[in-house]
């Protein structure tokens, strides 16, 4: 596994689809960078890391899919073993914020964007950036985060966690070529944040409404029962969680 370590970057991302565009990378080439000053995440939101802190990272994965399907298998598969290597490391219950924050205790700790370049032959070059809060104090600007070390008062090795982390993701990475995408969705639902417990919602315009996340479908929707409208799916920019 080549690994690249860089003292600052715009972003990990666009760093490894730089070099994707000058150079031939080996599968699984990482990006992981000390100081990323303008790192990106879902809804268009800027992921801000402290100095030296935390982990941020880009982990380039090729493969070939099928179906679209198979695209979104890929983005359950990270968030699903971001959240159990975390929680086998500090031993505290991880869930997956749909689509792919990583949150404990009501708080985030990790974020995931993927960026699929799909080629002519049906290849696809995902660039899968990762975010986690690891020894960070203060989140001044961010009343909803938190990060591992505030969670479990401990100092945590970057380094071993990276590459608990890595393991993680290869592993999951090989079982889905392997078929075994069932079982990876079976984890992901498994651990969706709020499963079956009544929450508050809003759509884009500020209104707010109940109700309970009961799945996602494998085109990445989230399937919420509403009051008195029975299943309902949704698109990411539809709507968003409060907690």
């Amino acid at each position: 596994m080549n690994i690249i370590k860089l003292d600052a970057t715009a972003s990990t991302n666009a760093h490894l689809r730089t070099m994707l565009t000058t150079c031939h990378l080996e599968n699984f080439t990482t990006i992981v960078t000390e100081n990323q000053f303008a790192g990106k995440g879902q809804r268009g939101t800027t992921w801000v890391s402290e100095v030296g802190s935390n982990l941020t990272f880009s982990v380039l994965m090729k493969s070939k899919a099928e179906t679209v399907q198979r695209i979104f298998d890929l983005n359950v598969m990270v968030a699903l073993a971001v959240a159990t290597t975390l929680k086998k490391i500090a031993n505290l219950p991880f869930f997956i914020k749909w689509p792919n924050d990583i949150l404990s205790v009501n708080k985030k700790i990790g974020g995931i964007l993927i960026e699929n370049s799909i080629k002519s032959k049906g290849e696809i070059n995902s660039i899968v950036g990762i975010g986690i809060n690891v020894n960070q104090k203060q989140f001044p600007a961010m009343s909803k985060a938190s990060s591992l070390s505030l969670l479990t008062g401990e100092t945590w090795d970057r380094e071993v966690l990276l590459q608990a982390l890595l393991a993680a993701l290869k592993e999951g990475y090989e079982a889905l070529q392997r078929g075994e995408a069932p079982s990876v969705w079976e984890g992901y639902q498994a651990h969706l944040y709020r499963k079956d417990i009544v929450s508050a919602f809003e759509w884009p315009d500020g209104t707010r409404f109940n109700g309970r996340i009961k799945r996602v479908t494998p085109y990445g929707k989230l399937v919420v029962e509403v009051e008195n409208q029975g299943e309902t799916e949704f698109d990411l920019k539809e709507i968003q969680l409060l907690y």
